[in-house]
């Protein structure tokens, strides 16, 4: 792989940090606000959770498409194309005044997120040699912590004191600042891409052929799971501390504060770690520590101030697992499969993500937010065995000298875990540096 040496590294990962800091606050804010949403729109409990769901089902159908679509026009493009989709969308939620109409904003919102679907994962892929891409994941992934730090708390005030639009049209602003930002300063790194027709018959050929490989099945499956596993958790925890525990819109956004203090203390602590003792190691710690706390829960959080810690090492077992197993499944395809790779991954991920979001809204107003604990911690351990059984830790079997590009590394590394170079996927031909 080249990287374009007339790019600046850190522009570029601001770039991706503030495009995920937008796409992911728009996502998470929708927990905290559910109460208030449903108050302010007049929505039944039971299907607050539909609401998160359309965004998620809409997002996994559109990541399937883009991903061959990003390994054929590049990376840069999709970029582009996704947050300006994005900036519109968000902005559109101005004018949903019922739930028809907030649920028709989301899904929009969420064909936005489709389009944008592991498309920095894949672009840290393209740009940053291996052995940096934990460090860039982790700078990227901690993003989502400052969204929980910064833009969710004070999103959830401003939706208690202004109504739920308002958040969104910040998201609406920061998004189109992103835009701008991938306009200007983030290059079309100069890797391979397809060189095959565009086709839904190509892109499901293309699909088969990764899922015939084992434990790349396993890993998309597993990302399926670790999303069925936060919706499971997450998306009622806020409406159960109002409801059990009378906690305020301020107490719910203090919470969600606490929570993106452990994200951005663990999120590039765990990339880094990661680059040096392995993927697989911490992937399986995180899921176990946090199948452990999600079970004690309820029965630990008897008073709101309980829920502090509590959420608090939710959210650093969650991020200590995040990093990790995206690099590792960056490591398992070359660069003209990788957009394809993690879109799929991506896909499944919020498929699950809206089966666990309607899932939880039933099983909490039958059975108690408790099932709802004992239903994600179930799907954390599930991914954790798939993890152990399936998935290779990569291992490097040359060093990265002088003259040895990263995709000869990388086709070394495949070829090492029991993977050919270039399995069933369409020619390939090196991408131009053009902007």
């Amino acid at each position: 792989m080249v990287i374009e040496k007339e790019s600046n590294s850190y522009l570029v990962l601001f770039a991706l940090w503030l495009l995920v800091f937008s796409a992911s606050s728009q996502i998470m804010i929708m927990a905290p606000m559910l109460p208030q949403i449903g108050q302010q729109l007049d929505i039944p409990e039971t299907v607050l959770g539909t609401i998160v769901s359309a965004y998620a089902l809409m997002v996994g159908l559109f990541a399937l498409v883009i991903g061959p679509i990003s390994d054929k026009v590049g990376r840069r493009r999709v970029l582009l194309a996704g947050s300006g989709f994005m900036t519109v969308a968000l902005a559109l939620h101005s004018v949903a005044y019922d739930y028809p109409t907030l649920l028709a904003v989301r899904a929009l919102a969420g064909v936005a997120g489709g389009v944008l679907s592991g498309s920095a994962v894949s672009y840290v892929g393209d740009y940053f040699p291996y052995e940096r891409r934990g460090w860039a994941n982790g700078w990227i992934m901690s993003s989502t912590a400052l969204g929980q730090i910064l833009g969710v708390p004070l999103g959830t005030l401003l939706a208690e004191d202004y109504g739920f639009r308002v958040p969104f049209l910040i998201f609406a602003a920061t998004m189109a600042a992103t835009f701008l930002l991938i306009w200007q300063f983030v290059p079309q790194p100069n890797v391979q891409r397809s060189e095959g027709r565009l086709s839904v018959g190509g892109a499901l050929s293309n699909y088969r052929a990764l899922l015939r490989r084992q434990e790349v099945a396993a890993a998309a499956f597993a990302f399926c799971l670790m999303f069925i596993s936060l919706a499971l958790y997450v998306i009622y925890l806020p409406t159960w501390l109002t409801t059990t525990l009378g906690a305020t819109p301020k107490q719910i956004a203090s919470l969600f504060f606490v929570g993106g203090i452990a994200n951005v203390l663990t999120g590039p602590l765990a990339g880094r770690l990661s680059d040096s003792v392995g993927r697989k190691g911490l992937i399986l710690t995180s899921c176990l520590g946090l199948s452990v706390v999600m079970l004690l829960t309820t029965f630990v959080v008897r008073n709101f101030w309980m829920a502090y810690p509590i959420f608090f090492f939710t959210m650093v077992l969650v991020a200590a697992r995040m990093s990790p197993f995206q690099a590792l499944l960056s490591s398992l395809v070359t660069g003209a499969q990788r957009g394809t790779l993690m879109s799929l991954a991506v896909s499944l991920g919020q498929v699950g993500f809206a089966v666990g979001g309607a899932v939880a809204g039933l099983t909490y107003t039958q059975y108690g937010y408790t099932s709802n604990t004992v239903a994600a911690a179930a799907a954390v351990l599930l991914m954790a065995l798939l993890v152990w059984r399936f998935l290779p830790e990569p291992r490097r079997e040359m060093p990265l000298q002088e003259g040895v590009s990263n995709e000869d590394f990388e086709l070394t590394l495949g070829e090492s875990v029991g993977l050919p170079a270039c399995v069933e996927h369409t020619p390939v031909k090196a991408a131009g540096s053009s902007r």
